[in-house]
């Protein structure tokens, strides 16, 4: 182990937003990079909103991307206990270090940490008394990704409240020191905050750790942080809409770090084995939903064919069109002919659902463009001819015989392709023709032909 020991610590509110999720993510990668330990740190103290339900949201959504922790919830470690609500009792010990230290007084019922520095009196016009003013000397902060920092905290803040509450600075800082946090890894937003928590590590006599700010992802149109509002910004959208999880924690890798080769996909093992610090942009990150969806497509598309029939089987049983009585070859031959297709497990009904049914809808569109170029009854009703006339129904034997009947009719064969899979499928696009006319089976294709020129002729008259 390389003694390195980085931290998520989440407050569980319901939701596991992309920001906190690529915070975990960044934290995660950089533990296996160097070979150190990830911590999960739980601040559940807000007891209004941090439900089990809340919690379990949060842990179900990091197991889903596979980011394993070495230490916290249902795994334990020599650090914990690893709820902030179990750990009142050590921050009451350190917050009698700083009283003993005199670094504290009450004020209003809460607990303020006395900053050292310069101090002087000020009047105060809207107060109409005497307020003590502070300026601490500055902390220079050597931030991995930032560079050189400079920030002076001016007064005194608050650690604890008149409730009674540990303030976030507080418990964050007494918690890293516990655990032994080596680099605290986080979103930009908290640089503001990391000269209070230098103080209070100077305080504790504890050297802070390695900071690394890593910059936010801004919504995918307009200005501004991604909130959870925004469309694409909880990790939940993607675990209901049959987002690959390896797809979804690629993209997230992106959003902030650069291989510096322009990649794009790639194996989480290389990540790992790339990913520091100097990868890590200062800019902000804008969120793409046209760039993950590729990224899960490529995904996709590289299953091993019996790993891919073993994740859509559930959502074609979900969807009702297959059961324990489908033909497990039948299925994986029709992924194997569609899979370069597929861009999405969540639009598999209209990408390959006629295969399982004949319970399909003639799409509008094509329909029209269909009908508004030649004679498709005709196309069909050769079409039909020639098909029912073959024994061997496989690619080479329907193309040659197209082949030939469409030379002696004056034409192309690819006239006919259109209004086939048309009739057999009920749309313009999908697997390559001839292999899904193959597949099908004759007795669908001569079946669905037919039914066909029933449905058109009816059109025509009507």
């Amino acid at each position: 182990m390389s003694g390195v020991r980085v931290r998520f610590a989440p407050s569980p509110t319901g939701f596991f937003h992309i920001g906190s999720a690529r915070t975990a993510l960044f934290n995660w990668l950089y533990a296996r990079h160097t070979g150190g330990v990830f911590v999960l740190r739980i601040e559940d103290t807000d007891k209004e909103r941090n439900t089990e339900e809340a919690l379990q949201v949060l842990l179900d959504g990091m197991k889903w991307l596979g980011l394993e922790w070495d230490e916290g919830p249902g795994i334990g470690g020599d650090s914990g206990p690893y709820f902030q609500s179990d750990r009142s009792g050590i921050y009451h010990e350190y917050l009698q270090k700083l009283q003993d230290s005199g670094r504290t007084y009450e004020k209003d019922g809460a607990t303020f940490f006395r900053l050292e520095g310069e101090r002087y009196t000020e009047y105060d016009e809207y107060k109409k008394c005497d307020v003590e003013k502070v300026r601490a000397a500055p902390q220079v902060i050597d931030d991995r990704v930032r560079g050189r920092v400079e920030r002076a905290e001016e007064k005194d803040f608050v650690i604890i409240r008149s409730n009674g509450e540990p303030v976030f600075h507080f418990v964050n800082v007494v918690d890293d020191i516990e655990m032994g946090i080596t680099h605290v890894i986080r979103g930009e937003d908290h640089l503001s905050n990391t000269s209070k928590h230098c103080e209070l590590f100077h305080a504790f006599g504890v050297e802070p750790p390695v900071f690394a700010h890593i910059p936010l992802i801004l919504k995918s149109s307009g200005p501004g942080k991604m909130s959870k509002r925004d469309e694409g910004a909880l990790i939940e959208e993607y675990q209901k809409n049959q987002f690959l999880p390896a797809a979804v924690r690629n993209y997230l890798c992106l959003l902030g770090w650069s291989p510096k080769d322009d990649r794009e996909v790639m194996p989480i093992n290389e990540i790992i084995e790339r990913f520091d610090f100097d990868g890590i942009n200062q800019g902000n990150a804008r969120f793409d939903e046209k760039k993950m969806a590729h990224i899960n497509a490529e995904y996709i598309r590289e299953l091993p064919l019996e790993t891919l029939a073993w994740m859509v089987s559930p959502i074609l049983v979900e969807e009702g069109l297959v059961d324990n009585s489908t033909d497990e070859d039948y299925l994986q031959d029709v992924l194997r002919i569609s899979q370069e297709k597929m861009t999405a497990l969540s639009s598999l009904r209209q990408l390959i659902g006629f295969f399982f049914t004949d319970d399909y809808k003639f799409d509008e569109k094509t329909k029209d463009r269909i009908f508004k170029k030649g004679d498709p009854i005709k196309r069909v009703e050769e079409l039909l001819e020639y098909l029912e006339n073959i024994e061997k129904f496989t690619v080479q034997n329907i193309d040659l015989i197209i082949e030939e009947h469409s030379a002696c009719n004056g034409f192309k064969k690819f006239e006919y392709f259109p209004v086939a899979r048309f009739a057999v499928s009920g749309a313009g696009g999908g697997p390559d023709l001839l292999p899904m006319l193959e597949v099908l089976g004759k007795e669908r294709v001569v079946t669905r032909l037919s039914r066909f020129i029933d449905y058109a002729s009816n059109l025509s008259s009507s």
